[in-house]
């Protein structure tokens, strides 16, 4: 199993900027898309961002203008800059990396992995 550590989540208030980062632990031989979900309380997971190896980005509407998904795939590592945040933006956030593994010698299995989740909350 791949494991995505996240972390950079926290309490901010509104208008305020948060900067979420998450790590893949494995012996990654190449990562096809990163990106990131969140999940209100009460809700299902929506998708915000997403970034290919070649960096194409996607965005939901609602994070289209205040969020900027990066990447560093030398650090297997992706980046969700959060600007102007909103009440509304409160949610777990979940880091999902869709990418292939080294799991022996000359043996690669393809993962599509979530992190545990970090919380997001935005005061009023």
């Amino acid at each position: 199993q791949v494991q995505l550590v996240e972390s950079g989540g926290g309490l901010v208030q509104s208008g305020g900027s948060l900067r979420l980062s998450c790590v893949a632990s494995r012996s990654i031989f190449s990562i096809n898309a990163m990106g990131w979900y969140r999940q209100a309380a009460g809700k299902t997971r929506e998708l915000v961002a997403t970034v290919t190896n070649g960096g194409k980005t996607n965005y939901a509407d609602s994070a289209k203008g205040r969020f900027t998904i990066s990447r560093d795939n030398a650090k297997n590592t992706v980046y969700l800059q959060m600007n102007s945040l909103k009440p509304e933006d409160t949610a777990v956030y979940y880091c999902n990396a869709d990418l292939v593994a080294t799991v022996g010698v000359g043996v690669f299995q393809h993962f599509t992995s979530w992190g545990q989740g970090t919380q997001v909350t935005v005061s009023s």
